[in-house]
């Protein structure tokens, strides 16, 4: 292998793991978003006491930033459990 090579081949092995390491990190920051996004999104069902603001307007616009975020509209929703 030529030096010519040798740094073609470490440029491009270079570029793919900072790549892996961007998608990484964007992987990590979509889930604290989605972590935070669920836990306001479960005080606006449960928690909530002031009526003021509409609460099906806020589920509504957080539903559709996870969609933005996730391709999944519904990934925040409670999903159906059976016991036993």
């Amino acid at each position: 292998m030529t030096k010519a090579e040798n740094r073609a081949a470490a440029r491009a092995w270079h570029q793919e793991r900072m790549r892996q390491r961007a998608e990484e990190v964007r992987a990590e920051a979509i889930a604290t978003d989605l972590a935070e996004l669920g836990w306001l999104r479960h005080y606006l069902i449960f928690g909530r006491k002031d009526r003021r603001a509409d609460r099906e307007k806020l589920m509504s616009a957080i539903d559709g930033y996870v969609g933005e975020m996730t391709g999944d509209r519904t990934a925040l929703h409670a999903k159906n459990h059976k016991c036993g």
